[in-house]
């Protein structure tokens, strides 16, 4: 008998029937002789609505009374879920993401999963019933709710798969699986069967919005097979997992895009040992992520200095910096939230010379203006006009034919 914790986002329990559906398919699941564990979303767009409303009351709601208010979304999903299942005969019972022992640090809206105490989860499951968990949330070292953060539930599921053992960790959204472009932006994008931990981290970092970046991190780490598919049909996905081949014979396997990208320039910084220490520390006090970091070569021991923030952290990171820049002597800031960017990635481009030609020479013909670049061994990302990004992702996708399949 296998263990498998299945994971079903919001679109796949937006109304009672989508529920039923669900349950039919944890029972297709059960009756093949498996234990099973469920992670569920906030119905539908409840998080966005809960947010929404909390923005109603106030401009700044407090971080800890507003992860109390957005846990409810999946404690309502998750509660339907059970009743739907015990309505069809199989016992199952729903846990908060306290009572399942999801322990987290304290950093409300975006907490981290410290430990996965899961003795009642398999309790539960030894009396022969469905777990039905809330995903996005856990508890507090001072018991309180905190929430992961937005995607938490494909987090929350990969930390249960680890902890409990589990064969599989199965995703059901309403995608069919893991594709080589947004098919959305691009008709022709084709399906991988499978994509390794790595090339899955890259696209899900920079833009891939199927599965959470974390929940992939969690997978490579406790070598945990991901399954991404769509609740709504019966198609095969995409297998996320360790040992995919380097050697296949196109070395880009995707493209992402974000739109979730402001820019952030320091102009006229002094040049000096500490002076990006002084910058950069008071901005993670302010738990804002940066990502691309670019400091342009001194000129009379004064530079410039820029990076990138997801667009919700633009107003706070602009608050810290101009504070910042007024202690170190810098001239001024300046900041423009209308960028995105595109990247392509594979495991096979470091072996490889020529992709970032190509990539350049692509966005060139189509006269998109480059502003920043960013690279790792496996990924080349531009930074654009977010009003040309849909262009550049055609255009690379077409770049380098990946609308042809692989050949091994």
């Amino acid at each position: 008998m296998a263990l498998i914790v299945q994971k079903y986002g919001g679109s796949s329990v937006a109304d009672a029937e989508r529920i039923r559906n669900v349950a039919r398919r944890i029972i297709a699941t059960k009756e093949k002789g498996n234990d099973v564990a469920v992670v569920v979303s906030a119905m539908g767009d409840t998080t966005d609505e809960l947010i929404s409303l909390a923005h109603q009351i106030t401009d700044e709601p407090d971080e800890r009374e507003l992860d109390v208010l957005l846990s409810t979304g999946e404690i309502v999903s998750s509660t339907l879920l059970a009743m739907a299942l015990n309505s069809m005969g199989y016992e199952a019972v729903s846990l908060s993401g306290s009572q399942a022992g999801i322990r987290t640090d304290s950093a409300y809206t975006r907490a981290r999963i410290l430990a996965v105490e899961s003795q009642r989860i398999v309790k539960e499951l030894e009396g022969d019933k469905i777990v039905i968990v809330a995903g996005f949330q856990g508890i507090t070292p001072d018991m309180d709710i905190a929430t992961l953060g937005r995607g938490g539930s494909d987090t929350t599921a990969v930390a249960l798969a680890a902890s409990l053992g589990a064969q599989i960790c199965e995703v059901y959204t309403d995608v069919e699986g893991i594709y080589t472009a947004d098919p959305r932006l691009v008709p022709e994008a084709r399906k991988l069967e499978e994509i390794g931990y790595d090339e899955m981290l890259e696209l899900a970092s920079y833009g891939s919005r199927v599965i959470h970046s974390r929940a992939v991190e969690l997978g490579e780490l406790y070598n945990i097979p991901i399954l991404v598919a769509s609740s709504f049909t019966e198609r095969p996905g995409t297998m996320i997992h360790g040992g995919v081949s380097m050697e296949v014979r196109n070395k880009v396997r995707g493209i992402a895009h974000d739109l979730d990208i402001a820019k952030v320039t320091i102009l006229g910084v002094p040049d000096r040992p500490g002076i990006a220490t002084q910058i950069f520390e008071p901005l993670a006090r302010e738990n804002v992520s940066i990502d691309t970091i670019v400091q342009n070569a001194s000129v009379e021991r004064v530079t410039d200095l820029t990076f990138t923030v997801a667009k919700n952290n633009l107003p706070r990171a602009m608050r810290v910096v101009e504070l910042v820049a007024q202690a170190i002597g810098a001239r001024e800031c300046v900041a423009n939230s209308k960028l995105g960017k595109v990247s392509i990635v594979g495991t096979g481009m470091q072996n490889a010379p020529g992709y970032a030609a190509r990539m350049f020479r692509t966005l060139y013909e189509q006269g998109i203006n480059i502003e920043l670049i960013t690279t790792s061994e496996i990924r080349i990302t531009c930074i654009i006009d977010e009003a040309r990004v849909p262009d550049a992702v055609v255009a690379l996708h077409r770049a380098f034919e990946l609308e042809k399949e692989e050949e091994q």
